[in-house]
Protein backbone atom coordinates (compact mmCIF):
# COMPACT_ATOMS: atom_id res chain seq x y z
CA UNK A 1 0.00 0.00 0.00
CA UNK A 2 1.36 3.46 -0.88
CA UNK A 3 2.04 5.92 1.91
CA UNK A 4 -0.80 8.29 0.98
CA UNK A 5 -3.34 5.45 0.87
CA UNK A 6 -2.16 4.15 4.22
CA UNK A 7 -2.35 7.66 5.67
CA UNK A 8 -5.94 8.18 4.50
CA UNK A 9 -7.03 4.93 6.14
CA UNK A 10 -5.11 5.68 9.34
CA UNK A 11 -6.52 9.20 9.70
CA UNK A 12 -10.08 7.98 9.09
CA UNK A 13 -9.79 5.29 11.75
CA UNK A 14 -8.12 7.70 14.15
CA UNK A 15 -11.33 9.76 14.03
CA UNK A 16 -13.54 6.68 14.33
CA UNK A 17 -15.28 7.43 11.03
CA UNK A 18 -16.74 4.81 8.73
CA UNK A 19 -15.76 4.99 5.07
CA UNK A 20 -19.18 6.48 4.30
CA UNK A 21 -18.78 9.21 6.93
CA UNK A 22 -15.29 10.14 5.70
CA UNK A 23 -16.43 10.07 2.06
CA UNK A 24 -19.33 12.41 2.91
CA UNK A 25 -16.93 14.88 4.54
CA UNK A 26 -14.70 14.78 1.46
CA UNK A 27 -17.63 15.09 -0.94
CA UNK A 28 -16.82 11.85 -2.77
CA UNK A 29 -18.43 8.44 -3.16
CA UNK A 30 -17.70 5.73 -0.60
CA UNK A 31 -16.57 3.42 -3.42
CA UNK A 32 -13.96 5.97 -4.51
CA UNK A 33 -12.63 6.30 -0.96
CA UNK A 34 -12.44 2.51 -0.81
CA UNK A 35 -10.43 2.54 -4.02
CA UNK A 36 -8.03 5.07 -2.48
CA UNK A 37 -7.56 3.02 0.69
CA UNK A 38 -7.07 -0.19 -1.29
CA UNK A 39 -4.57 1.52 -3.63
CA UNK A 40 -6.71 1.01 -6.70
CA UNK A 41 -6.73 4.75 -7.38
CA UNK A 42 -4.64 7.78 -6.44
CA UNK A 43 -6.32 10.61 -4.50
CA UNK A 44 -6.91 13.74 -6.53
CA UNK A 45 -5.23 17.01 -5.54
CA UNK A 46 -8.49 18.56 -4.31
CA UNK A 47 -9.07 15.55 -2.03
CA UNK A 48 -5.55 15.84 -0.60
CA UNK A 49 -6.15 19.55 0.03
CA UNK A 50 -9.32 18.78 1.98
CA UNK A 51 -7.55 16.10 4.04
CA UNK A 52 -4.65 18.47 4.66
CA UNK A 53 -6.99 21.18 5.98
CA UNK A 54 -9.09 18.72 7.95
CA UNK A 55 -6.19 17.17 9.84
CA UNK A 56 -3.73 20.08 9.65
CA UNK A 57 -1.14 17.95 7.89
CA UNK A 58 0.83 19.19 4.91
CA UNK A 59 0.22 17.56 1.54
CA UNK A 60 3.92 16.75 1.42
CA UNK A 61 3.60 14.79 4.69
CA UNK A 62 0.54 12.98 3.36
CA UNK A 63 2.48 11.90 0.29
CA UNK A 64 5.85 11.17 1.87
CA UNK A 65 5.52 10.44 5.62
CA UNK A 66 3.79 7.54 7.34
CA UNK A 67 1.78 9.61 9.85
CA UNK A 68 0.82 6.56 11.87
CA UNK A 69 4.26 5.02 12.14
CA UNK A 70 5.11 6.65 15.49
CA UNK A 71 1.68 6.29 17.00
CA UNK A 72 -0.26 3.43 18.49
CA UNK A 73 -2.95 2.33 16.06
CA UNK A 74 -6.41 3.73 16.65
CA UNK A 75 -8.08 0.34 16.62
CA UNK A 76 -5.63 -1.00 19.19
CA UNK A 77 -6.40 1.94 21.46
CA UNK A 78 -10.11 1.23 21.16
CA UNK A 79 -9.59 -2.44 21.98
CA UNK A 80 -7.64 -1.52 25.09
CA UNK A 81 -10.30 0.98 26.13
CA UNK A 82 -12.95 -1.71 25.77
CA UNK A 83 -10.95 -4.20 27.81
CA UNK A 84 -10.14 -1.66 30.53
CA UNK A 85 -13.64 -0.25 30.93
CA UNK A 86 -16.10 -1.54 33.51
CA UNK A 87 -18.98 -0.46 31.32
CA UNK A 88 -20.12 -2.51 28.36
CA UNK A 89 -19.22 -0.89 25.04
CA UNK A 90 -22.16 -0.72 22.63
CA UNK A 91 -21.63 -0.47 18.87
CA UNK A 92 -24.04 1.91 17.14
CA UNK A 93 -25.60 1.24 13.72
CA UNK A 94 -27.22 4.44 12.33
CA UNK A 95 -29.85 4.29 9.60
CA UNK A 96 -27.32 5.50 7.01
CA UNK A 97 -25.11 2.49 7.79
CA UNK A 98 -27.94 -0.07 7.48
CA UNK A 99 -27.06 -1.14 3.94
CA UNK A 100 -23.41 -1.55 4.84
CA UNK A 101 -24.35 -3.51 7.94
CA UNK A 102 -26.13 -6.17 5.89
CA UNK A 103 -22.86 -6.85 4.08
CA UNK A 104 -20.55 -6.33 7.05
CA UNK A 105 -22.45 -7.56 10.12
CA UNK A 106 -20.13 -10.57 10.32
CA UNK A 107 -16.97 -8.63 9.45
CA UNK A 108 -14.86 -7.75 12.51
CA UNK A 109 -13.19 -4.84 10.73
CA UNK A 110 -16.55 -3.32 9.75
CA UNK A 111 -17.86 -3.66 13.31
CA UNK A 112 -14.66 -2.10 14.70
CA UNK A 113 -15.31 0.97 12.54
CA UNK A 114 -18.74 1.61 14.06
CA UNK A 115 -18.97 4.38 16.62
CA UNK A 116 -19.52 3.19 20.20
CA UNK A 117 -20.98 4.43 23.48
CA UNK A 118 -21.65 3.10 26.97
CA UNK A 119 -24.67 3.10 29.28
CA UNK A 120 -24.29 2.84 33.06
CA UNK A 121 -27.20 0.40 33.54
CA UNK A 122 -26.07 -2.24 31.06
CA UNK A 123 -24.37 -5.27 32.57
CA UNK A 124 -22.14 -7.82 30.88
CA UNK A 125 -23.33 -9.04 27.50
CA UNK A 126 -23.13 -8.66 23.74
CA UNK A 127 -24.91 -5.38 23.01
CA UNK A 128 -25.56 -3.35 19.90
CA UNK A 129 -27.69 -0.28 19.18
CA UNK A 130 -29.73 0.38 16.04
CA UNK A 131 -31.36 3.60 14.87
CA UNK A 132 -34.85 2.94 13.50
CA UNK A 133 -36.84 4.78 10.84
CA UNK A 134 -40.54 4.87 10.07
CA UNK A 135 -43.76 4.81 12.10
CA UNK A 136 -44.50 1.08 12.22
CA UNK A 137 -43.60 0.87 15.92
CA UNK A 138 -45.38 3.97 17.18
CA UNK A 139 -45.51 5.25 19.88
CA UNK A 140 -41.73 4.58 19.59
CA UNK A 141 -40.84 7.38 17.16
CA UNK A 142 -38.71 7.27 14.05
CA UNK A 143 -35.10 8.13 14.88
CA UNK A 144 -35.12 6.28 18.19
CA UNK A 145 -32.10 4.17 19.11
CA UNK A 146 -32.85 0.61 20.22
CA UNK A 147 -30.23 -0.91 22.53
CA UNK A 148 -30.30 -4.71 22.29
CA UNK A 149 -28.55 -7.90 23.31
CA UNK A 150 -27.78 -10.73 20.89
CA UNK A 151 -30.17 -13.68 20.68
CA UNK A 152 -28.87 -16.92 19.23
CA UNK A 153 -31.63 -18.78 17.44
CA UNK A 154 -35.31 -19.60 17.61
CA UNK A 155 -35.20 -21.21 21.06
CA UNK A 156 -34.15 -17.97 22.78
CA UNK A 157 -36.96 -15.86 21.27
CA UNK A 158 -39.54 -14.69 23.82
CA UNK A 159 -43.06 -14.31 22.49
CA UNK A 160 -44.43 -10.78 21.98
CA UNK A 161 -41.12 -9.11 22.90
CA UNK A 162 -39.60 -6.42 20.67
CA UNK A 163 -36.55 -7.29 18.55
CA UNK A 164 -34.27 -5.86 15.92
CA UNK A 165 -34.52 -8.45 13.14
CA UNK A 166 -31.85 -8.45 10.43
CA UNK A 167 -32.93 -10.31 7.30
CA UNK A 168 -31.80 -10.72 3.72
CA UNK A 169 -35.06 -9.39 2.28
CA UNK A 170 -36.30 -6.80 4.79
CA UNK A 171 -32.98 -5.41 5.99
CA UNK A 172 -33.03 -4.13 9.56
CA UNK A 173 -36.52 -3.94 11.11
CA UNK A 174 -37.81 -3.34 14.63
CA UNK A 175 -40.82 -5.57 15.41
CA UNK A 176 -42.43 -7.76 18.02
CA UNK A 177 -41.99 -11.47 17.40
CA UNK A 178 -44.59 -14.20 17.74
CA UNK A 179 -43.60 -17.80 17.25
CA UNK A 180 -45.47 -21.08 17.22
CA UNK A 181 -44.27 -24.36 18.70
CA UNK A 182 -45.53 -26.19 15.62
CA UNK A 183 -42.78 -24.86 13.41
CA UNK A 184 -39.31 -23.53 14.05
CA UNK A 185 -38.91 -22.48 10.44
CA UNK A 186 -40.96 -19.26 10.65
CA UNK A 187 -41.65 -16.32 12.94
CA UNK A 188 -44.35 -13.65 12.71
CA UNK A 189 -43.33 -10.00 12.90
CA UNK A 190 -45.90 -7.65 14.45
CA UNK A 191 -45.88 -3.83 14.46
CA UNK A 192 -47.09 -1.79 17.45
CA UNK A 193 -48.80 0.53 14.98
CA UNK A 194 -52.07 -1.25 14.04
CA UNK A 195 -51.98 0.26 10.55
CA UNK A 196 -49.33 -2.33 9.67
CA UNK A 197 -50.36 -5.96 9.27
CA UNK A 198 -48.28 -8.81 10.74
CA UNK A 199 -46.23 -10.88 8.32
CA UNK A 200 -44.26 -14.11 8.43
CA UNK A 201 -40.52 -14.46 7.90
CA UNK A 202 -38.63 -17.69 7.31
CA UNK A 203 -35.82 -18.35 9.78
CA UNK A 204 -33.56 -19.16 6.84
CA UNK A 205 -33.75 -15.45 5.89
CA UNK A 206 -32.86 -14.22 9.39
CA UNK A 207 -29.24 -13.12 9.70
CA UNK A 208 -29.35 -11.79 13.27
CA UNK A 209 -31.77 -11.31 16.17
CA UNK A 210 -31.30 -8.63 18.84
CA UNK A 211 -33.75 -8.37 21.74
CA UNK A 212 -34.62 -4.82 22.81
CA UNK A 213 -33.35 -3.76 26.25
CA UNK A 214 -33.73 0.03 26.10
CA UNK A 215 -35.10 2.74 23.82
CA UNK A 216 -33.33 6.10 23.52
CA UNK A 217 -35.10 9.01 21.86
CA UNK A 218 -34.93 12.80 21.96
CA UNK A 219 -37.62 14.49 24.03
CA UNK A 220 -38.76 16.39 20.97
CA UNK A 221 -39.24 13.11 19.10
CA UNK A 222 -41.80 11.70 21.50
CA UNK A 223 -45.03 10.93 19.70
CA UNK A 224 -48.09 12.73 20.97
CA UNK A 225 -50.95 10.31 20.59
CA UNK A 226 -54.45 10.90 21.87
CA UNK A 227 -55.97 8.63 24.51
CA UNK A 228 -58.50 7.39 21.93
CA UNK A 229 -55.73 6.57 19.46
CA UNK A 230 -53.81 4.66 22.11
CA UNK A 231 -56.96 2.78 23.11
CA UNK A 232 -57.57 1.84 19.46
CA UNK A 233 -53.98 0.63 19.14
CA UNK A 234 -54.23 -1.53 22.25
CA UNK A 235 -57.57 -2.97 21.13
CA UNK A 236 -56.23 -3.73 17.67
CA UNK A 237 -53.12 -5.38 19.08
CA UNK A 238 -55.24 -7.52 21.39
CA UNK A 239 -57.33 -8.62 18.40
CA UNK A 240 -54.17 -9.46 16.45
CA UNK A 241 -52.73 -11.47 19.33
CA UNK A 242 -56.02 -13.35 19.81
CA UNK A 243 -56.19 -14.13 16.12
CA UNK A 244 -52.59 -15.35 16.04
CA UNK A 245 -53.10 -17.49 19.15
CA UNK A 246 -56.16 -19.05 17.52
CA UNK A 247 -54.10 -19.88 14.44
CA UNK A 248 -51.47 -21.49 16.62
CA UNK A 249 -54.04 -23.69 18.35
CA UNK A 250 -55.60 -24.67 15.04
Amino acid sequence: MSIVCRNLKFLRKQKGWTQQEFADKLGIKRSLLGAYEEERAEPRTEVLELVSDMFRISIDDLLRRDVGSQKESFLEKRRQQKMGSDRQVIEFVPVKAAAGYLAGYNDDEFIEELNTFTLPMMGAGNYRAFEIAGDSMLPTPSGSVIVCHKVDGWEEIRNNEAYIVVTNREGIVYKRILKTNRSKSKITLVSDNPQYEPYAVGMEDVLELWQSDAVISKSGQQSRLSVNHLADMVSHLQDQVSMLKKRIKD
